[in-house]
């Protein structure tokens, strides 16, 4: 499991407000050396800027709303804010805070601020709807709330965007600002450059190997992925429910995600659920921990907590793997980023695949209301930007290589 749970007390991270070293930083080549470094991404290609220039123009509260399909992508925005001469801020996950001491300098002095996803952060919902009503900056909000390696399907996004927008253009109405609050959707797409079948043969090598198989270098590459991705999957029924089990792959991981989350929610909710898997985990997280957190937990209790969160994580991960993803004919991008997916769940690690490109396509603005629209109703903002977002997607996604292997 990844180091996304911090075992010590929530302290809010403010962001660096200074504009002098985030500006040199856009100026130089450090960020697209990292980039080629770290991600394998060797050039951007922009689009729509002009429709974020004009909303900054007009001094509008501008809120940026990206999918997220790779850690790359806050870094890549880097790109549109240069070009658009402009910083930004960002609400990023605490965690990403502790990953080393530098990264969690550079981030913060980069306009990123911390957001607390195990609990209610007035702290950063404060700040947020601070920056959006007042004009300071855009807010950059990654509103899947966190990355999945599935480039051209976008999951459920998450309904604090729309209530951090809303809150702002209420406040600007408020003080007396009749200039709107807008959300501009951005699509962030990636194009493998390279060679297919030399950057991911090696990678499924290891994860055969890892499995204890005989190489299958000589099959297609599709059948490699399918097979490994069965065995892990029937590795996890064997674990939980002592054999493999019959059925499609989405009754499979329906059936496997239930096991492991309804209990869970029994416990810990009074209840199960049902509906998109980031806010059962969000959810079941708020509950299990910020005791974690306190040190007063005993032994068993602690370990018993981690083996709850291990199971959560586990059906993240089960879920992150579309059905159809890689049906045929499919790309050759979603099919790295399946073999990245397979080995950083069976690793917690993925090797970095170039040499990549990314498209970085904004929308036209989206004016919040101040109103959310009828109760019981699908919140009228959150609907326009996940159109807006899946449409954009689906343009980028022709621009991918197809591959029939």
């Amino acid at each position: 499991m990844q180091d996304i749970i911090i075992e010590k007390p929530y302290r809010f991270i403010p962001p660096h407000r200074g504009k002098w070293f985030p500006s040199l930083m856009l100026k130089t080549g450090i960020i697209p050396w990292y980039l080629r470094r770290y991600e394998g991404v060797v050039s951007c290609r922009l689009e729509g800027v002009d429709h974020f220039r004009e909303s900054q123009r007009r001094g509008y509260g501008v809120l940026l709303a990206p999918n997220h399909c790779r850690y790359a992508d806050p870094v890549v925005l880097s790109y549109l804010a240069r070009e658009a001469d402009t910083l930004m801020y960002a609400m990023a996950s605490w965690h990403v805070f502790h990953q080393s001491r530098l990264q969690g300098w550079a981030i913060r002095t980069m306009g990123a601020f911390s957001v607390y996803r195990e609990g209610m952060d007035r702290q950063a919902l404060d700040t947020a709807v601070d920056v959006l009503s007042t004009g300071e900056r855009p807010l950059v909000v990654f509103p899947e709330g966190a990355v999945f390696r599935t480039n051209d399907l976008l999951q459920p996004l998450l309904d604090g965007v729309g209530f951090m927008a809303r809150s702002a253009a209420k406040r600007r109405l408020k003080e007396g600002n009749e200039k709107p609050v807008v959300i501009h959707p951005v699509a962030i797409k990636y194009l493998f450059k390279g060679d297919l079948d030399k950057a991911v043969s090696r990678t499924l090598d290891n994860l055969e190997k890892r499995l204890t198989w005989t190489s299958l270098r000589k099959a297609p590459i599709l059948k490699r992925i399918h097979r490994v991705t069965l065995a892990m999957l029937s590795l996890k029924e064997i674990e939980y429910f002592g054999s493999a089990q019959m059925g499609t792959i989405v009754e499979r991981q329906e059936r496997l995600v239930d096991h492991l989350l309804d209990p869970l929610e029994d416990e810990w909710l009074g209840r199960s659920t049902d509906g998109p898997l980031i806010p059962r985990i969000k959810s079941l997280r708020m509950k299990i921990v910020p005791e974690l957190t306190t040190g007063e937990l005993n032994h068993e209790e602690r370990e018993r907590r981690w083996h709850h969160l291990e199971k959560i994580y586990l059906a993240q991960q089960i879920a992150s793997y579309p059905a159809d993803y890689l049906t045929p004919p499919t790309t050759d991008t979603r099919i790295l980023e399946t073999v990245e997916r397979l080995e950083e769940d069976l690793t917690d690690r993925a090797d970095v695949h170039g040499p990549l490109e990314v498209i970085l396509r904004v929308g036209e603005a989206i004016p919040v209301s101040a109103d959310r629209g009828p109760r019981g109703e699908e919140d009228p903002i959150m609907k326009s930007l996940r159109d807006s977002l899946q449409s954009m997607l689906d343009e980028l996604s022709t621009e991918s290589r197809t591959v029939d292997l």
